[in-house]
Formats: structure tokens, sequence, C-alpha cells
């Protein structure tokens, strides 16, 4: 099965704080073999040495010795023969005595941005790499006894939960648009935009088990100035559903082997050749196609913005309205062919999207919930670096929906462990965590829930049926698969956290559009509740292959509900929603329009335009009387209708009346297949 989620070994038991007598750091049990450590590593140590990069070793220095080390970083004059050098003595000796191969600044120095790293405790961490035959623990031993150095964290290298290959688009006769709002010809298919209960998908498909967003693309599109990065493998930035929608570090000459982007008094932002993104394992430019690549990265991005309206292949949430330009993609790679990154390749990969414009990091990667990683604390502990990266673009990420221009969302896959509780760094208080449903409005068979868990949205459940339709469509490159398709389907909360992050992104939009300015906590609240109603379906068992989830165990831990695109954009406006069950004449309230005397005003009418009566498929004009709204709509959809009416009297006064003020209230209406009472406020 194509379920994706990319995971790191454990970040196991904590060490003790200096001067603490623990000898070994042992990972949880069934994430490899503990390995004894010397007690001066111990007490220094934050992590655990299983699943580490054995070639390299990140050190986390005393303040007062930086000074030192940045001044012999930029005097030093040993040869390449005579190996890396930090302008410390101490530190000298221990790398040469080491066989060290390179001692590096983890995050780079950008002048205007080092103050506020600093503030972090970035500024302090350095990676020393060794030979493939190192003995790591020994290293890591004669650090440990170096008086400047002041923790040590073991680089914990990610690796692939799954390594299969994607499941290809086969066209077919079933490429109808109609009815659709882009001409992008694979739209129909992706039912997770628009679920109609087409069998097509799966005998098993519900009505509405979408992120209803085909009718906010009536409102929004997107923005060019809010920015993903997609923390992944490369994104192809060359497909033809995505080049458009990429970010471009203008400045940047492509392939020049310089850092000439005009960042930083030595004449770039210390990365070469970053015009797409950058590439945080090889160090250089993006990459998606090396032996071991699976397409993870492009797949995750034209989810969030594949080009909207230009006829070919799929759309993206965000990829425009078939004029403007969607939001733009940044590749920040972290998985390169077959090597996995690390955890210092992910904390520059955080750093960089905030110093370079993004505003939601996109994250389909985390430690398997099996992992002993039992609080927040723990995980702060035991993930240092890449905590204080995480936070940094929190709070430093250029966002200008955001009061000020900053801040920063980071929106991560729950994991496809089924554990009950989300794994980190998605569970992370902090951070979005993202579970999964089918084409069936029910819990993928994969999904993790429970404790972290923030939100739910479509990932796709091939087991369903094992039809590969019943996954996510989106992009890949055409050099992963044997076929030479640039689409296909693949499953997973890895799938369904860019729909997330693509809703996420295309409210940021609108609030441009709309000139609204709020708060990254504001925003976060009406995300995290512009959902709809999971718990009417969690009754009974999901049956699959030959055995069978029982649904109850659900109730409650799925996060908030599921994603509703339309809800969020009319919060993000001040209209709450009223919702109605497709196919029956339902009475809705307008008490939250005109208040709590609604059904003594008089009303004068209403007013609907085409394509928002077209939406609910309307079989009837609708009906105002006594304070309510009747109508009939015979489609999932979503909808404004502004009704009028007047305030203090039966008519308009003016002239040889005595009346009241005419009002009008534009009122939001989403008709679902089941009626949910969640109105997307908090």
């Amino acid at each position: 099965m194509n379920r994706f989620f990319w995971t790191v070994p454990v970040l196991a038991a904590l060490a003790a704080v200096a001067g603490c007598s623990k000898q070994e750091l042992v990972p949880a049990e069934g994430s490899g073999t503990g390995e004894p450590l010397p007690e001066a590593v111990a007490a220094k140590a934050v992590n655990a040495i299983a699943g580490a990069d054995r070639t390299s070793l990140l050190l986390y220095f005393d303040d007062e010795v930086l000074e030192s080390i940045a001044a012999g970083q930029v005097t030093k004059t040993a040869s390449s023969k005579e190996g890396p050098v930090s302008g410390v003595e101490d530190i000298d000796r221990i790398l040469k005595e080491t066989g060290a191969v390179s001692f590096r600044r983890v995050i780079p120095y950008v002048p205007g941005k080092e103050e506020a790293k600093r503030k972090y405790g970035l500024h302090r961490w350095y990676e020393v790499t060794f030979p493939e035959n190192a003995d790591l623990a020994s290293a890591a031993e004669k650090f440990a006894m170096a008086a400047d150095v002041e923790h040590i964290q073991f680089n914990t290298k990610m690796s692939k939960s799954w390594s299969g290959k994607p499941s290809p688009f086969v066209p077919d006769t079933r490429a109808d648009v109609s009815g659709l709002p882009f001409n992008d010809p694979m739209l129909s298919a992706q039912w997770h935009y628009h679920n109609v209960g087409d069998t097509y998908v799966s005998l098993y498909s519900r009505e509405g088990a979408d992120i209803n967003v085909k009718d906010a693309w009536r409102l929004a599109g997107g923005d060019p100035r809010i920015v993903v990065a997609v923390v992944d493998e490369g994104v192809k930035y060359l497909h033809p559903d995505l080049e458009a929608n990429m970010w471009i570090n203008e400045d940047e000459t492509p392939d020049n082997g310089k850092d000439d982007d005009g960042n930083t008094s030595d004449g770039g932002n210390a990365y070469v050749d970053d015009v797409y993104g950058y590439n945080f394992v090889s160090h250089g430019p993006i990459t998606w196609d090396k032996e071991g690549d699976t397409g993870h990265g492009t797949h995750v991005a034209g989810t969030i913005a594949a080009v909207n309206g230009n006829g070919i292949g799929v759309c993206g949430v965000a990829g425009g309205n078939g004029e403007d330009k969607g939001v733009r993609i940044m590749s920040c790679q972290i998985y390169d062919g077959d090597a996995g990154g690390t955890v210092s390749c992910t904390a520059e990969a955080f750093t960089y999207a905030a110093d370079n414009g993004a505003s939601v990091l996109q994250c389909s990667f985390g430690y398997p919930a099996y992992i002993d990683i039992p609080s927040d604390s723990r995980y702060e502990e035991s993930a240092l670096i890449e905590v204080q990266a995480l936070k940094y673009f929190l709070d430093n990420a250029q966002c200008p929906a955001f009061s000020g221009g900053k801040g920063g969302l980071a929106i991560f896959a729950a994991g496809n462990d089924g554990a009950s509780r989300s794994a980190y760094p998605a569970a992370y208080h902090e951070c979005i965590s993202v579970t999964s449903i089918g084409p069936d409005y029910l819990p993928a068979v994969y999904t993790n829930y429970g404790p972290g868990s923030n939100i739910a949205a479509p990932g796709g459940d091939i087991s369903i049926g094992n039809e590969s339709r019943a996954g996510v469509l989106s992009t890949i490159p055409d050099e992963v698969d044997a076929s030479g398709s640039s689409y296909a389907w693949l499953e997973g909360t890895s799938m369904a956290c860019p729909h997330v992050s693509g809703v996420a992104a295309l409210g940021l939009s609108y609030a441009l559009k709309l000139n609204r300015e709020m708060t990254r906590d504001e925003f976060t609240s009406m995300l995290l509740t512009s959902v709809n109603d999971l718990e009417y379906y969690l009754n009974g068992t999901k049956d699959y292959s030959s055995s069978s989830l029982q649904l109850s165990s659900y109730r409650k831990q799925m996060g908030t509900g599921l994603v509703d695109t339309w809800k969020l954009l009319m919060q993000i406006e001040g209209t709450p929603c009223i919702m109605a069950e497709v196919g029956t004449k339902k009475k809705l309230d307008l008490d939250m329009y005109f208040g709590g005397s609604s059904r003594n005003l008089s009303y004068t009418g209403y007013k609907i335009e085409k394509d928002d009566r077209d939406a609910l498929g309307l079989a009837e004009d609708p009906e105002l009387r006594n304070g309510y709204l009747y109508l009939v709509c015979t489609k999932a959809g979503s909808a404004k209708i502004t009704v009028n009416a007047i305030a203090g009297g039966t008519q308009a006064g003016g002239g040889d009346i005595t009346g009241g003020i005419p009002v009008s209230k534009e009122v939001s209406i989403i008709a679902r297949g089941v009626r949910s009472d969640n109105g997307g406020w908090l």
C-alpha cells in the first residue's frame, strides 16, 4: 500500500543534566539497540546514539567561547591536509585526534538575522563530520571532556517508513470537468476536494468527505505573497503543473557556484545556488531524480499549489483562480535519493524558510508513535536543535497576513502507525497535527489519532476497496515511475497534511485580499474550528481486508473535525455559517445574523447569484418567514445569500412614511449530506 509518512528513529531516554552519573542512553523498546556511553557523554548528551548518523556529531558550545571560534573560522590558514580548525586549542586538538573531516556552524551567519538566532541559541551549534569508519561514541567522549562543550546531540538520521512507488494515474473516459470551476482534466478524480459520493472512487465513497474547496475557489485562489516551505524530498520545480507557482530567489544566479543573492555583506544569504530552495542533504541545488527518490515532495507540493485552470493535470488547494498565480512553493529538501536527512538538515531547513519569506512549514515527517516521547517537555529536551529552529520559524517567519508581518504556521502529519496518539513533532503543542480520513468519511486504517491530534483531512484509504483511486491524486516527477507518468495516487497522513497546509495558505491569501490582519493565534483558532463533524459516522466497525476498526475508538480523537475551506474563509470574513442537510426542506434560524429578535423584523427579500444557486442545487426559491430562511438544497455545496429586512417598522421610512431603516446581511449556507451543528465558530 502506498502509505507515506517519513519517520525518524528514536529520540530516546534523556541524558541526565551535567553533573549526574547516568552512563548510558537506552532507546525505547522496538527502536533499536541501546549503546552504552561513557559517563562524560551521558552527562552532556541530550539524546541516544541509536539511529544517529555515524559520521557526524552536533556540539552546543558555551556562549563565551563562540567569539574565538568565529575568529578561528575566519582566520584559519590550515591546509586541507591538516584538517578542520576551530580556533580553540582544546577543540582543535580533539578535531585532529578524531580524524574530523569538517567543522561548521549548523545555522549560517546572516547579517540582520543573527540577533534573532541568538535569542534561540541557534548560533551555538556546530557540526563535526568524521570518516565512515569513525568511532562515534569515542569521538563523543573526547568532545564531552571539553569544558567549552555544553551539550552534545547525536545527529539523528531520518528514514522512510515505506519505500515503495506511487500508483500512476491512468487516463480514462471519466475526465469530465463539467460543473467544476477549472478545466484541469484530472480535477474530477480529486475527490478529496469535492466528493460527490461517486462509486468510481470507492464503493464506500460518501458525499462530502472532502475539504469543501470547490465553492471557496469562487472567493480566493491563492496569493503569491504567501509562501509554503515544503520540507521533504526535493520538489520538481520544472513540473508543468508546478513551475508557475514555485518560489524563486530572483537575486540568485543559477548554477554559477556562487552565493550572489546580495543578502549579506559578502554577497549572499550563505547558500549557494538556492534558486527554488535548497538541498540541505548534499548542500546544493534541489534534486528529485536520484536512486531512491519517490516523488513524495512533488506530490505534497501539488496538493498545495498545482496550477489551477491551465488545462493540464490536477488542481492545487491554493493553486490560483485560473487567471492569477496561486501561493508559492519553496523546496526545502531534507531527503536526497537514498540519503536520508538528519536533525541538523531539518533545523537548517526551518531557519532558511523563516529567513527567506515562508509563511507555512509543510512537514510530512516525524518520529514513529511507538517511540517513548511521552510529553512536550521530553521532546523539547531531546530534540534541542530541532525545537530551537522550530520556535525560530514560528516567531520569525514572514507572513504578510499576520500582525506586524511576522509569525508562521508549522503543520505536520500525525503519523501512519495506527497508534492512539500523534507522533512528534506533530504532537508538539506549537504545531498543527493532521490525521487522515478516506473517501468513506471514516478514519483511514493507518492514521494515528488521540492526544496531540488537532484536525483531520483527506489522506486516502486504498484498503477499503484496493483501488488506487481512493488515494490522493497529485503531481510526481515523471522520472520516479517506470511509466513516465507525471501524476499519481498516494495515501497517508503525509497526503492529509498538505490539504491543511493548502487550506491555511488559501485562508491567508483571502485575508490579504480583504486587508484583514490577525495574529497567528487568532488564525490558528479559526483554522482548527473551521471543520465538519466526524462523530456522526463513528459507529460500528470499518471493515477492510481481513480486519476491522472499532470506530468508537476514534470518537473525539481525530482532532476538532474534518477541515472545511469555505468555513475558514467565512471566519476570516466574519460571516457565520448555517448548516443545511441535502435533500430536505430546512428551517434555518437567522438569529446569528439579525439578533435575538430576528422573528420580529419585516423581511423584504433576498438576493442570490446564479453561481451560488447552482452550488446548492436549489430545487425551489428560498422563502423568508418569521425570522427563518426556508430552502431545499439538492447538492452538497457552499454559497452566500443576501437577506434584506427593515429595522424598526414594516416599511422603510422616508417622505410621507414614518418607518424603519433597511438593513441587509450576507448569509452563508453550507449544505452537506449530514447536518453538523458546528458552524465554524469557537
